[in-house]
């Protein structure tokens, strides 16, 4: 795998709070002047997307946060800017957020208690919570950040959009919809997965605290990536057959989209075990592929004996057919990809697996897989990912916006990429096939995992420009080629 040497951390609340400790204690940075530098930075932020901006309105919390807005609004007056700034509370006493307050006074500057604003603003600041919360927005919190959602103006949240938890990307109760984040330090992990897209654009300012003191991220952002070019001498049998199992009565397209993203990645060989009404379909659409009608484990044990790699699941379903096949399959000890039907028999019946694994559930199937609810998985999908990987000793696929790939290490990496528009059937079997490709390719699980995750989301991204609606799974294929042999276009 090739991709470039930038690597974009990301870090927990209570990562960020010990680097703030720590830029203080060991660097000698007051935080008074991290909280001057922020401001600077927001501010600045502020004038390049929004140049013709004149009428700001900043809405204060009374900590940290708050304090950053208030030096933000004590700027722009600076600038020549028209403010009004609305405070929720006060500040702490003797706390960097008061001085914030007692300077942006001194300045001119007038504090109004919150109140529904009369007056329009061309940008709004949020300056409520920023890291500090992770249970729902109540009272005049909960009014202010109504109110933000239905002006109309663009929203500038500073380090992380109130209401939105930091750690997991959920959201409680209200949150900010932002237009652009301005985030101080360190990324924070949450902005990157589930309803982590209300930070909108995000840029970080490391406010000039050195990087030795950032210490280990909880977890990293994927970044482009790509196979290295084949050797001249490559042939169909040094990158690997992959036997795709599954497509029982009725969903044999989902074995067939498997197969053909394994196809197209660029394994060498594609097989497929699939029930006998499906061959002449496949062979008739896609004659690349080797579709065979299986009956059960008799019929199945040829086509295991020359594969390399399994992706198990996709239309498989969970009836005596399926269930013998999958028993068979896992009990050949190849390296896996198991999804959709494949992870349904496993909450079923807990059994040995594969030492090369990679799973692929989405929201839902994680859930049963942990006996938790839905909800709860997305509560934080990081402790779910992770809790995943150590449970059954594989790579794990947590998909949804912001996909996670946890390792039974407890490394967890985050992708980027993605749109609404994959909100279709057959995504999860064309990524299934796509993991499968590169495992037989001679990537490792994670390796395999980090990257197909990222092809097929920056390949529906390119699919996407015509139009996220009516999106289909077959529409990555092209891309991806592309991406593949290392076009961006």
């Amino acid at each position: 795998m090739t991709a470039p040497s930038i690597d974009i951390a990301l870090f927990t609340s209570d990562q960020a709070r010990a680097i703030d400790r720590r830029a203080t204690d060991e660097a000698g940075m007051p935080g008074y002047e991290l909280m001057n530098r922020a401001a600077a930075s927001a501010f600045a932020m502020l004038r390049r997307r929004w140049p013709a901006a004149r009428r700001l309105r900043v809405v204060c919390g009374t900590g940290n946060n708050g304090g950053d807005g208030y030096l933000v609004a004590r700027d722009a007056r600076a600038s020549g800017c028209e403010v009004v700034l609305f405070a929720l509370g006060e500040p702490r006493p003797g706390s960097d957020a008061e001085r914030a307050r007692r300077d942006f006074e001194k300045a001119g500057g007038v504090v109004h208690p919150w109140g529904p604003p009369t007056e329009p603003a061309d940008v709004i600041v949020d300056a409520i919570y920023g890291t500090g919360l992770n249970r729902a927005p109540e009272g005049v919190a909960k009014a202010a950040i109504e109110a933000m959602g239905t002006e109309g103006a663009p929203i500038l949240a500073l380090d992380v959009p109130s209401g939105v938890s930091a750690d997991t990307g959920a959201c409680p109760g209200v949150a900010v919809r932002a237009e652009a984040t301005a985030c101080f330090i360190v990324h924070k992990r949450g902005l990157h997965t589930h309803q982590g897209e209300r930070a909108g654009a995000i840029e970080l300012f490391d406010l000039g605290v050195p990087a030795s003191l950032r210490g280990t991220p909880d977890a990293h952002l994927l970044q482009p990536a790509t196979l290295p070019p084949r050797p001249r001498d490559a042939h169909k049998g040094t990158n690997g057959h992959v036997l795709v199992i599954g497509g029982d009565h009725g969903t044999g397209g989902a074995a067939r989209m498997a197969a053909e993203a394994a196809a197209r990645t660029g394994a060498g060989l594609v097989s497929v075990a699939t029930r006998e009404e499906n061959v002449l379909a496949m062979n008739a659409a896609r004659p690349e592929l080797m579709a065979r009608g299986v009956d059960g484990p008799q019929t199945l044990a040829p086509l295991l004996d020359k594969a390399s790699v399994l992706a198990l699941g996709p239309g498989l379903g969970q009836a005596a057919w399926g269930h013998a096949l999958w028993t068979t399959a896992l009990d050949a000890n190849l390296p896996t990809v198991l999804d959709a039907d494949g992870l349904n028999l496993l909450h079923a019946e807990p059994r040995d697996l594969p030492g090369r694994l990679v799973i692929t559930p989405h929201p839902g199937e994680a859930g049963r897989l942990l006996d938790r609810s839905t909800a709860d998985v997305q509560d934080d999908r990081f402790a779910a990912a992770r809790e995943l990987a150590r449970r059954f000793r594989a790579t794990v696929v947590l998909k949804g916006n912001g996909s996670l790939v946890a390792t039974p290490q407890g490394a967890v990496f985050v992708c980027p990429w993605g749109n609404p528009g994959m909100a279709s059937g057959g995504m999860g079997d064309t990524l299934t096939g796509i993991i499968a490709g590169l495992l037989a390719q001679g990537c490792d699980a994670t390796e395999a995992a980090c990257l197909g995750v990222g092809l097929h989301a920056r390949a529906a991204d390119v699919a996407a420009r015509a139009g996220e609606r009516g999106l289909l799974a077959g529409d990555l294929l092209e891309p991806l080629r592309r991406l593949l042999n290392g076009r961006e276009d």
